[in-house]
């Protein structure tokens, strides 16, 4: 066999959960064909390589796209600090796409997180059959590999509409170059991938903390199915992580998120990406990305409690807009736990005072190293799933039954919604509150076909009202601010320049 290097990700390959041999995972400097892939032990350590891209995605690009990206969060300004155009493109729907393409960073950085996942799970998957260890192992690690070969796809077909769909490892530039697949195409992929996914991994009481599970399988599976409008099959596999007995909703929605040290992967969590506070390297910082600027040591403190806070300048981000804020019904407990708020002493407006999101602003120990858990799926977007696949059926009382342990969690009486159409309003209402800063509410927009409609709308009201949406007094959003409302972005323009079909 020709030797081939594997690609670049397992020369330092490195996974976080809250168990020591899911951490744990020894860096090689040159590993090959000749040498890797042999043993259980190496497939073990080549899925672990296969989960550590999401944390940069979690950490830097995902929210950006997601959530920055919609009317949910905008960008806070520091006139201390230049702005950040590939950032501030991206909250006032501006990013600039030719023939296609963007030199947007972000939307780079993304696509190429997202295919280093997909290449180490085209490795594991295309070799493992071919290794003889225990078989029941074997079918746990092939499940793993399958369910983030589908999320990474399910992320990119979400953001970009068509994209190459590569099935096996690639060894040379030209079969890097493949045509772009149909959206249709991939959810077939994604689709399937999941499915076999779903059997092949344990369930949530025997897999390992941290690791997906075949919940995790079926949920993906319920939300692209919501979104190919096949609302019994997306009935199905939610109830199926209902019935399961794995999951049930934490009591109280702020102990919901992790914090540096317990709660991780409870049993809410149906999916959630690992990171640990330390000097391992596993470390989370994206709460210090959302804080608004600029901010003093003395006003970070109360927030972090770390004993070595340190003044943040630069610029803030996913800061709650009051969009966001006036969707919360009066007594939901949630609004307190997601929003909390910080009197900035060194900004430029007469009001000093900013909310920032406090769901993920956990005590730590050290200033930028945050052990919190970035959650993609938790078991009440599973109930909100259901409902909304039973109302789509039109069974609007059985959806109530569900969308209501969500709102009951939240300290807020049972819907008053009956027919359908209120019923659709509702749980769409209760998505945005329950899910935000969770990466939803982009998608949500989308897959709804509300999308150019709310951000146009939000548009306005940012242009016409800037100190609304912490501008600087007498400062006001660029010109060419909410000019593009396409559903999907550009692809990179640094990758067009390796494909003919971009």
């Amino acid at each position: 066999m020709k030797k081939r290097i594997i690609l670049a990700g397992f020369m330092a390959i490195a996974m976080t959960g809250c168990m020591d041999k899911f951490l744990t995972v020894y860096p090689e400097t040159e590993l090959s064909l000749d040498t890797f892939f042999k043993t259980e032990a190496d497939f073990k350590q080549a899925v672990n390589g296969a989960y550590a891209p999401l944390r940069a995605l979690a950490n830097n690009t995902a929210w950006k796209l997601m959530e920055l990206h919609s009317d949910n969060a905008y960008y806070g300004r520091n006139t201390l600090f230049g702005a950040v155009d590939a950032t501030q493109d991206l909250a006032n729907f501006a990013v600039p796409t030719a023939n296609g393409v963007t030199a947007n960073d972000n939307v780079l950085q993304h696509y190429r997180q997202s295919y280093l996942i997909i290449s180490r799970c085209n490795q594991i998957l295309t070799l493992i059959d071919g290794v003889d260890f225990n078989e029941d192992s074997k079918k746990n690690l092939k499940g793993q590999a399958l369910f983030l070969r589908a999320h990474a796809y399910f992320d990119l077909v979400r953001l970009f509409g068509k994209v190459p769909l590569h099935l096996a490892p690639v060894s040379n530039r030209q079969e890097a170059a493949l045509p772009l697949a149909t959206t249709e195409e991939l959810y077939k992929q994604i689709e399937s991938d999941a499915k076999l996914a779903s059997e092949l991994l344990l369930d949530k009481t025997k897999q390992e903390a941290g690791r997906v599970t075949s919940g995790s399988a079926k949920t993906l599976l319920a939300n692209l199915y919501l979104i190919k409008g096949d609302w019994a099959a997306a009935e199905t596999q939610a109830k199926s992580v209902i019935t399961s007995g794995g999951y049930s909703l934490i009591p109280e929605y702020a102990d919901a998120f992790s914090t540096s040290t317990t709660n991780k992967n409870n049993s809410e969590s149906v999916f959630e990406v690992q990171f640990l506070e330390g000097s391992a390297g596993f470390a989370g910082g994206f709460i210090y990305a959302f804080l608004p600027r600029p901010m003093k040591s003395a006003e970070l403190a109360p927030i972090t409690g770390t004993s070595n806070p340190q003044d943040l300048s630069e610029e803030g981000n996913n800061i709650p807009t009051p969009d966001l804020i006036a969707a919360y019904e009066d007594n939901d407990k949630r609004e307190a736990a997601t929003i909390a708020y910080v009197t900035l002493s060194q900004s430029s407006r007469d009001n000093k005072v900013y909310p920032y999101i406090k769901k993920y602003a956990k005590p730590h120990a050290q200033h930028g190293n945050t052990g919190i858990n970035w959650p993609i799926y938790r078991y009440a977007e599973v109930l909100l799933f259901m409902a909304e696949a039973l109302n789509e059926q039109g069974k609007p009382g059985e959806a109530a039954t569900y969308l209501n342990q969500v709102r009951t969690r939240a300290g807020l009486a049972n819907t008053t919604a009956t027919s359908q159409a209120d019923m659709k309003v509702a749980i769409q209402k209760e998505r945005r509150v329950e899910l935000a800063f969770e990466n939803k509410r982009w998608f949500d927009l989308v897959r709804t076909g509300t999308s150019k409609a709310v951000i146009a709308e939000y548009g306005k009201r940012v242009m016409q009202n800037p100190l609304d949406y912490y501008f600087p007094d007498n400062a006001k959003a660029p010109a060419n601010s909410f000019t593009i409302l396409d559903d999907y972005y550009g692809l990179p323009a640094v990758e067009s320049a390796l494909s003919p079909y971009f």
